[in-house]
């Protein structure tokens, strides 16, 4: 068989890393093309923010459920299975006739996006040995900050030059090709029992979670004092709180709420949440920065942020090494402590202000969150037992959703707060200061995760730290998958 002529780490690698660049670009992209959807299918913008719920909402309902999929019937299987639903409805989203069309199939896109990472993330470092992970979640930074970066330049060049359909269509090539890749080299994995379903984990966790995200996507928008946003936001959290309590006496659990007391994944994952919430939101702050405030194109602001995303890349090859000799929390303490300083950099920008100063800045972001990230995803994991890895990348990726939403929800609302524009002269012109305070904001969360990261013992992550030197010999070459 294919299967067994190719090293089973690279074939996950490949598969996994092509399906998340795909996922969290789709996402990035169509935020660059909602003003143009919205003149297309001539709807309001409260309307045409449907488009990116639909997707939330779904996405939030499928992610409790995938580790139980993937345990049940097969990791292979169900990653294609959602590989092929993503690729499929992406295609469907790009001929949509009309605005209910296009929800109906970016629903369909939430249901394929909600599977896919969790699972590809448990098949991944099920394949992979504690001491091989820091390699792997060098790998995984490329797709988790490169492509909010690369989004906004990508979705610009479509959509002013070629047509808002082609940011789905862009995922067709990559979707297939992964998909063809891994029906060939994929390996499957049914090595652990999936027991009954949790229906009343589902249930609880699939109404919950979709209404606390849409409150919190929403609330920006519609305003927090709206009767809606309150309910559901209050709805959300109340059967959260009862799936918690369900789960914990659930004999065989949908989502293993017992994982939060292992301490070394308890403290990486809100890192992870409230490091992710700081970036994400100040990234998507960034675009809004630069064209409402500063009065670029949606073209240049693309290419203003693109720095980011090479910082990451370079930065992602230190941050293994050091994370091999200091382990995760000296480097993600001082990552996170450059991340407060770069966002917090954006308080100084203004007008005058030399766009390759700013681009600078964005790079340095780049640089200093890759140092976070890698140890994050490394040290998550040390502890998780195999049996128990799809269930813990279920909550790891739901508390990624989860931060990136409150993020963008925070920052906003600061924004909205102080307020966009202002009166200079009788003239309205954009209001930097409500920038500089949201970004001040964005900071924060940095600090607080970097308080967070301070407390997380390197011992108990000493089986990925094991020094590449007298690893060597064991790693298998990634080169191809890099």
């Amino acid at each position: 068989m294919l299967a067994d002529r190719l090293n089973p780490k690279i074939a996950v690698c490949v598969v996994y890393v092509s399906a998340l660049f795909m996922a969290i670009i789709d996402i990035t992209i169509v935020n660059v093309a909602i003003p143009q959807l919205a003149r297309d299918f001539s709807v309001t913008p409260d309307h045409i923010d449907l488009v990116v719920v639909a997707f939330l909402v779904t996405l939030a309902v499928f992610i409790p459920a995938s580790g139980w999929f993937g345990d049940r019937f097969g990791m292979k299987n169900v990653l294609l299975a959602a590989l092929l639903i993503f690729t499929g409805a992406s295609a469907l989203c790009g001929i949509s006739q009309s605005l209910t069309q296009l929800v109906i199939f970016r629903a369909l896109q939430g249901v394929g996006g909600g599977i896919l990472t969790p699972v590809g993330m448990a098949m991944l470092f099920r394949t992979f040995p504690p001491e091989e992970r820091v390699r792997v979640s060098r790998i995984l930074i490329v797709p988790t900050a490169f492509a909010p970066a690369l989004g906004p330049v990508l979705g610009g060049f479509l959509v002013t030059d070629v047509s808002w359909r082609w940011v789905f269509y862009i995922n067709l090539p990559i979707g297939l090709a992964a998909f063809v890749f891994g029906v060939l080299f994929l390996r499957d994995q049914r090595d652990h029992e999936a027991g009954r379903f949790d229906l009343g984990g589902f249930l609880l966790a699939g109404t919950g979670l979709p209404s606390l995200m849409y409150a919190v996507t929403e609330g920006p928008n519609r305003g927090w004092s709206s009767p809606l946003i309150i309910v559901l936001g209050l709805v959300g959290l109340a059967l959260l709180t009862v799936f918690v309590r369900y789960e914990l006496r659930y004999p065989e659990p949908m989502i293993d709420v017992r994982l939060i007391k292992n301490t070394l994944f308890r403290l990486a994952t809100s890192v992870l949440f409230i490091g992710i919430a700081g970036f994400l939101g100040s990234l998507y702050l960034a675009s809004l920065f630069f064209q409402d405030g500063l009065g670029l194109s949606a073209r240049d602001s693309g290419l203003t942020t693109f720095p980011e995303a090479i910082g990451v890349m370079i930065g992602a090859q230190f941050a293994t090494r050091l994370y091999a000799n200091f382990g995760p929390r000296r480097v993600m303490t001082v990552g996170l402590f450059c991340v407060a300083a770069s966002i917090g950099s954006f308080t100084l920008v203004g007008f005058d202000t030399n766009l390759w100063v700013v681009r600078t800045i964005m790079f340095c972001l780049g640089l200093s969150v890759s140092h976070v990230f890698v140890p994050a995803q490394a040290a998550a994991f040390a502890t998780i037992t195999p049996a128990a890895m799809g269930r813990a990348s279920t909550i790891f990726n739901t508390g990624r959703q989860l931060g990136s939403a409150v993020g963008v929800a925070v920052l906003t609302t600061v924004i909205s707060a102080v307020g966009v524009f202002h009166d200079v002269g009788g003239h309205r012109a954009p209001n930097l200061a409500a920038f500089h305070w949201a970004f001040g904001a964005g900071a924060i969360f940095a600090l607080v995760a970097a308080t967070i990261a301070w407390q997380i013992n390197d011992a108990d992550a000493a089986s990925t730290m094991k020094p590449k030197k007298k690893a060597a010999a064991q790693e298998p070459e990634l080169a191809p998958a890099i």
